[in-house]
């Protein structure tokens, strides 16, 4: 067993979790999502906590699902108004998550809703080709 292991052993056994070096990167920085397949769609659902859809980009690349958001505190850092607080607890971090679409996903059919802080993309499946009969000449 060599020390990063170890490492990732005491993380787990801390927090209940492997924080191994890919999985922290997901783990930590960047939101939780559920990915469903129904029969003829795919839903994912990601959670976005004090996020509004105008916060949020999608963008579809080739066959991968691409969703962003920049972090708020550097939003604040931009504007000449200063705050001074006193506690501050809350903030958000930027994120970035890629998704390799299957490839019977419709890439024409694709939409996303965003509701109670929780992102909600659709995306609708290929019509399966019926099977094709083919004449045999002599």
């Amino acid at each position: 067993m060599n020390e990063l292991s170890t490492f990732n052993s005491l993380f787990n056994d801390i927090f209940g979790t492997d924080y191994s070096p890919v999985v922290y990167r997901t783990s930590l920085a960047t939101p939780k999502v559920d990915i469903k397949e129904e029969n003829n769609a795919y839903t994912l659902e990601m959670e976005l906590p004090g996020r509004c859809e105008k916060d949020v980009n999608i963008e579809l690349d080739h066959d991968n699902l691409i969703v962003s958001s920049v972090e708020e505190e550097t939003k604040e850092k931009k504007s000449d108004k200063k705050e001074k607080y006193i506690l501050k607890e809350r903030h958000s971090q930027t994120f970035c998550r890629r998704f390799t679409l299957p490839s019977d996903v419709d890439s024409e059919a694709i939409t996303a809703s965003f509701t109670n802080g929780v992102l909600t993309i659709n995306m609708q499946k290929k019509p399966v080709a019926s099977p094709k009969k083919i004449a045999i000449t002599a």
